[in-house]
């Protein structure tokens, strides 16, 4: 077997056909129900292009007056405040020799535009998980910025030889330090294999059943843990750093607590999202399919601020992921997004 044109080529037997390359990948985070579809950004989008407003109204506060025929009813003003989002825009080609076609049979073109989809699945978890690392790195030392800050991270990771692996009911702690009577809230947690492995030792994950037709009861691959459903990503963060043993080196996993719609999208306008273009001289002739986006991946509660230098109408990767651009909107205890740092 050897390689031409990119392509597996069987000199003997001219392969007719090829099956795709496993993707170990997966996206189950943008699948699991924290993000979901916004109509009024979609309509914000629309009207207002790179940077949305959406505004909220303030709660109601303040003491009632003694209603006793003298005392006069005084009067609040109602107040309000708004959050901030952006648009990305990203595009991304992919071409295919029309020679390596015709040489082995293959359908390069036709595996593009089958598994195109997938691509910009893996891209759009990547700027969410992205976003998230920003809005965890927010600080302050007052208000709504503090109390995210201390409220919504639970750091258990291990300074020394001995890691500190999630314990039984490390998320549930989480959940009320975070929301107190809201924690309710949450309703997601997303975590990587190896720490679902270590509460599937405690015996705390609870795999969902189904019965089947013939009235026996069978294990899902769903399962759930304090309540909260169970989701499985390989794509969380993971960070290997020094323990205090030279020799020993610890992995610190992120695992996020999130409410359903927690996390808010919508895709912005794209004239021409994808078109061919067929170059009949390079290369012999070859097909590129051209593809564009434009949306919003935006935590509810927060705002983006876009810097003072190096912005355009799209911001960049490192934009995206920069605490700087961030900051709380929401009292935090409206905001059921969450994380917890352990050794595994």
């Amino acid at each position: 077997m050897s390689t031409y044109l990119n392509f597996p080529f069987d000199e003997e037997i001219f392969v007719q056909s090829w099956d795709a390359a496993p993707d170990a990948t997966k996206t189950a985070m943008i699948d699991s129900g924290a993000l979901v579809e916004d109509a009024m950004i979609a309509s914000r989008i629309q009207a207002e292009g790179g940077l949305y407003t959406i505004p909220f109204y303030s709660v109601l506060e303040g003491e009632p007056d003694n209603y006793d025929g003298a005392t006069d009813i005084s009067s609040s003003e109602l107040a309000g405040g708004s959050q901030t989002g952006v648009v990305y825009g990203r595009g991304k080609g992919f071409t295919a020799r029309n020679f390596a076609s015709e040489l082995s049979s293959a359908d390069p073109m036709g595996h593009i535009a089958t598994t195109i989809g997938k691509y910009w699945a893996k891209q759009r978890q990547k700027a969410l998980l992205s976003i998230l690392g920003a809005i965890f790195g927010i600080t302050g030392s007052a208000g709504n910025a503090k109390k995210w800050k201390e409220n919504h991270t639970v750091d258990l990771t291990s300074a020394t030889a001995t890691p500190y692996t999630i314990g039984a009911t490390d998320l549930n702690d989480l959940a009320t330090l975070a929301m107190g009577d809201n924690k309710n809230l949450f309703s997601l947690a997303i975590m990587h294999s190896n720490v679902a492995k270590t509460l599937e030792n405690l015996q705390m994950l609870e795999y969902w059943k189904y019965t089947d037709a013939n009235g026996v009861q069978r294990p899902t691959a769903l399962a759930s843990v304090n309540g909260f459903t169970v989701v499985i990503d390989d794509g969380v963060p993971v960070q290997a750093v020094g323990g205090s043993d030279a020799n020993q080196e610890l992995t610190t996993y992120t695992t996020y607590l999130l409410g359903e719609g927690a996390i808010r999208t919508a895709r912005g306008r794209v004239d021409v999202p994808a078109e061919i273009y067929r170059d009949p001289a390079k290369n012999g002739g070859q097909d590129t399919l051209y593809t564009r986006i434009r949306e919003t991946i935006h935590p509810n509660g927060f705002s983006f601020t876009a810097p003072s230098t190096g912005w355009t109408n799209s911001p960049t990767d490192a934009q995206l992921a920069n605490a700087a651009n961030w900051s709380v909107a929401f009292d935090p205890k409206a905001i059921p997004i969450a994380r917890l740092l352990t050794n595994g």
